[in-house]
């Protein structure tokens, strides 16, 4: 049933939270998981005014996805690791739906509560156009 999942993560606790969900929808269907990440405009910018070189970017990105990665090595599971750049709604739907996976596994919410608020939540805009079920994690 769900043998293609891919988790959408950003680094926050939610989707810390929906990483252990995404493991255990793949263990029990003996699936595999991809990972997204979408780097945004604003991060971006913010990335490079706070760094001095392009592998301190690199090494601040890693940082933040390091507790979801650790929980997939520790699970033993394989996954790949997809970074994308541009606006993370859109971007991860059409990943999802180019790559017709079986189910998206994603945050409520991420790391910016106010922008959610104002624009609506990622979590919202993946639910309303991926092809798939997609499970949103509190």
């Amino acid at each position: 049933m769900f043998k293609r999942i891919l988790l959408a993560v950003d680094g926050s606790e939610h989707s810390i939270r929906s990483a252990r969900y995404a493991i255990e929808l793949a263990n029990k269907f003996e699936g595999t998981t991809d990972i997204i990440y979408v780097v945004d405009g604003k991060t971006a910018k913010e990335d490079v005014l706070h760094s001095t070189n392009k592998l301190e970017i690199e090494k601040k990105r890693e940082e933040k996805l390091k507790p979801i990665l650790d929980m997939l090595d520790k699970s033993g599971m394989d996954y790949n690791t997809n970074v994308l750049h541009g606006d993370p709604g859109p971007e991860i739907v059409e990943f999802a739906n180019e790559k017709s996976y079986d189910c998206v596994v994603i945050g409520s919410r991420g790391l910016n509560d106010l922008q959610s608020f104002i624009l609506g939540s990622v979590s919202h805009k993946v639910a309303k156009r991926v092809n798939c079920p997609v499970l949103i994690v509190k």
